[in-house]
């Protein structure tokens, strides 16, 4: 679940159906994964600090299943309502979106403060660890993303997206096909955008936590972390609306030239996401 939730940050709601919530069983598991940032990709946390944080974690575990959960249930709802009615349109995706984004700046502001507590703790020796890795994330994504020619880069985003979109509809028919490759020409050289924008934040936390014992550095974090996009890059920003508005446009026309057995496993999936979530323990718990 929680992997699902930050995806949704950076895209489309209905675009994250299709392409994250399978892993939903497990993801729901690792609830840091719901803030902005991944604490286990970048932090060693152990001794009692590790028990304190595994006891915050069930309690904010508690919180988003007991509180939130049942909106997440409402809004697969709404999308299954979408594709059974055959009203994928841009300004249902876009209704769909502002819908997600509340529900992650909800739990980011819920979970903030015990991020702020986790990095006041942290020592010299693990924020040096934490900056480093903030180099090598950096270092690889620029490896994976950028060193590729734009057409290469093109051509990869291209086979990514219909890998995703075979999971979820099935095999894409020729103008399926063509218009995922028209989305990934039309998005250019995003990825240059992402990934400096991605350095800028991570540039701007690394200092935050370098004086987390400032008055200031819980408001510091809570921007970093709730209002992220307050720290945009111009670049980016503009970037950012671009690929909104491309990926509406082609799951608009996805949709529209989609098949009877594309649709009905769509749903299918749709009822398995919702299935997921249903099935957790502490949801039955909740409701019993």
């Amino acid at each position: 679940m929680s992997r699902w939730l930050s995806r949704t940050a950076m895209l489309i709601a209905l675009l994250l159906a299709f392409t994250a919530c399978s892993r939903i069983g497990l993801a729901y598991r690792n609830l840091d994964l719901i803030i902005p940032w991944t604490l286990n990709d970048y932090l060693e946390i152990n001794g009692e600090k590790k028990d304190w944080f595994n006891e915050r974690l069930k309690e904010h575990l508690s919180w988003h299943c007991t509180t939130q959960l049942p909106g997440y249930l409402d809004w697969l709802d709404r999308l299954k309502i979408m594709v059974q009615t055959n009203r994928v349109t841009d300004q249902a995706l876009q209704e769909r979106t502002r819908e997600a984004k509340a529900a992650i700046a909800e739990t980011a502001r819920q979970i903030t403060p015990s991020a702020i507590e986790l990095l006041q703790g942290l020592n010299d020796d693990q924020v040096d660890d934490m900056d480093a890795a903030f180099v090598k994330d950096q270092r690889k994504r620029q490896q994976q993303y950028l060193k590729p020619t734009l057409q290469e880069q093109i051509q990869e985003r291209s086979a990514r997206m219909e890998k995703r979109l075979n999971d979820w509809l099935g095999p894409l028919n020729i103008a399926q096909r063509q218009r995922v490759v028209a989305w990934s020409t039309a998005l250019g050289d995003q990825n240059q955008q992402w990934i400096a924008n991605r350095a800028h934040w991570q540039n701007q936390f690394s200092a935050a936590v370098a004086q987390r014992h400032n008055p200031d550095f819980p408001q510091r974090i809570e921007q970093l972390l709730v209002n992220r996009e307050s720290l945009w890059t111009p670049a980016y920003r503009e970037a950012y609306d671009n690929t909104e508005a491309q990926a509406r446009s082609l799951l608009v026309d996805l949709m529209a030239d989609s098949t009877e057995p594309q649709r009905e496993r769509l749903l299918k999936k749709i009822d398995g996401v919702k299935k997921d979530f249903s099935d957790l323990k502490c949801l039955k718990a909740a409701r019993s």
